[in-house]
């Protein structure tokens, strides 16, 4: 049996959201710094897809219409979003999580606790090396 010709639109569809989306979208190439920390890049990837298609009725006497294939007609759409939402960093000795937007005050204040404690308590720790 043939292949209906709304699968051929379905498989290129789908094949150009795979050429457009991989993981290097998702997660980017990391990018060492002068200092040796190593920023990478996360955003996030939406993506939505939409086919369809319709057989025409043909205006023939029956006996033609069963003989023949119908005509048909199609068509289908895919649409892909790219976000960034943020770089991870990573140093010798911390692993943080720098946003790329920050809407409120609020939410700064508590991305920056973790880094916060490692500050306080590397600074104690220094000084009970030295005392």
């Amino acid at each position: 049996m043939d292949k209906h010709p709304i699968e051929g639109l379905m498989n290129s569809t789908m094949e150009s959201i795979r050429d457009m989306v991989d993981v290097n979208t998702v997660v980017g190439e990391a990018v060492q710094t002068p200092d040796g920390s190593t920023v990478i890049p996360i955003s996030r990837v939406s993506f939505g897809f939409v086919a369809g298609g319709a057989e025409y009725k043909v205006n023939a006497p029956r006996q033609e219409r069963e003989n023949a294939s119908l005509p048909f007609g199609g068509g289908s759409g895919a649409g892909v979003s790219v976000s960034p939402m943020g770089f991870l960093v990573i140093n010798k000795d911390s692993i943080r999580m720098l946003s790329a937007k920050c809407d409120q005050p609020a939410q700064k204040l508590l991305e920056m606790i973790p880094q916060l404690t490692h500050d306080i308590t590397s600074l104690i720790d220094k000084r009970n090396e030295n005392a």
